[in-house]
């Protein structure tokens, strides 16, 4: 049985694209590892492969990376292994060694365009230490695959090289009843929006969520999950004293994520255009919505507003005002014709988008490696 090591930084917990690929290579017989960090808060994992967390001195910035790729590195250097799975730029570097060093084949999985997120554009010396580790491996690279068209293509056009698209969708949600009891408990008789995900980060448009709730009665927004900037919205939350309208929960396993999502009337995804990696973005949280059956409301981004429009499950919006989205919010939630239909589609589109039918590109991948 070969053994494939996978890589990603984070802890693993609710990474769910990784987590669907290890699962997807473990049913093609592989035997599959999984390495990243465990923090101090980090829920506990059961997977059926195999997992390493690693703890780190350093948690934070350039000692953090520095840490994390020479403690990989080593990890790598003395691991059985006959692949190698780098996940984004921040893993790639001690992959690409390793697959020289011992002649194996590597696979890169670029979740994003690491390069363009505004934690790098907003230090441009950072940014370019990326940039040409990236430049100076990618070309050579010959199993490239990540998540949708508009990075492929961006990828293509730099560097000349293919990459094929598996999307970040989700699985099937077979049990799609809601629980009545659960959601009297959340909702009672309001309505509800959730803002899921675990990079709820700078320019995501959870401030602006936040804000929105002033100007919206008989509603409660929901925001579950982590990013950088969840402290502030706490912070938010309480200074425009909205702790009975806006209730922000720290991430929770995926499962119990989508009892919160499936009670939902309006899912959010407000990602601005001030970088590549956010105006190319498509959201996993999109899908999830989408098999939650759950009409959306989302900002004008290229991959996200081709999806929604062209499907009609939901609202786009050009504005990041508060009082627009409320309207925008209220524009769905009084539609009822409008909602009803996008409800019907969402059945359709629920058995279209999952995670059961996108595998196979990824099990083409693994079994035509260069």
């Amino acid at each position: 049985m070969q053994r494939i090591i996978v890589s990603v930084i984070n802890d693993l917990v609710t990474d769910q694209r990784v987590h669907k690929t290890c699962t997807t290579l473990t049913g093609m017989n592989y035997e599959v590892i999984l390495i990243g960090r465990k923090l101090t808060n980090s829920l506990a994992i059961n997977r059926t492969y195999k997992t390493i967390r690693m703890r780190l001195f350093f948690n934070k910035k350039f000692l953090f990376y520095a840490e994390y790729n020479i403690r990989l590195f080593f990890k790598l250097l003395f691991l059985k292994k006959d692949i190698l799975l780098s996940n984004d730029l921040d893993t790639l570097l001690p992959n690409f060694i390793i697959s020289k060093i011992f002649r194996k084949k590597l696979v890169y999985d670029s979740h994003e365009l690491f390069t363009e997120i505004p934690e790098l554009t907003n230090r441009p010396n950072v940014q370019k230490v990326w940039l040409s580790i990236e430049k100076y491996i990618f070309p050579k690279l010959k199993n490239v695959y990540t998540v949708n068209n508009s990075i492929a293509s961006f990828y293509k056009g730099k560097y000349n090289i293919d990459v094929i698209v598996v999307r970040n969708i989700a699985p099937k949600l077979n049990n799609k009843t809601t629980d009545l009891a659960f959601a009297d408990k959340i909702k009672g008789t309001k309505k509800m929006i959730i803002l899921q995900g675990t990079g709820i980060n700078i320019d995501r448009g959870a401030e602006e969520a936040i804000q929105m709730m002033q100007y919206l009665d008989n509603v409660i927004l929901y925001i579950i999950g982590s990013g950088d900037v969840f402290e502030n919205l706490k912070k938010l939350q309480t200074s425009l004293n909205l702790a009975n309208k806006v209730f922000i929960k720290d991430k929770i396993p995926y499962n119990e994520l989508m009892e919160y999502t499936k009670i939902a009337d309006v899912g959010l995804s407000l990602d601005k255009g001030t970088n590549l990696n956010y105006e190319y973005s498509l959201p996993n949280k999109i899908f999830d919505y989408i098999q939650a059956q759950l009409p959306v409301l989302a900002s004008n981004r290229k991959e996200v507003t081709d999806l929604i429009t062209t499907c009609n499950i939901g609202l786009i919006v050009d504005s990041h005002n508060p009082k627009v989205l409320a309207s925008k919010v209220q524009e769905m939630l009084s539609n009822t014709n409008q909602y009803s239909i996008w409800k019907e589609n969402l059945v359709n589109v629920s058995m279209l988008y999952n995670w059961e039918k996108e595998k196979e590109q990824l099990i083409t991948i693994f079994s035509n490696l260069s």
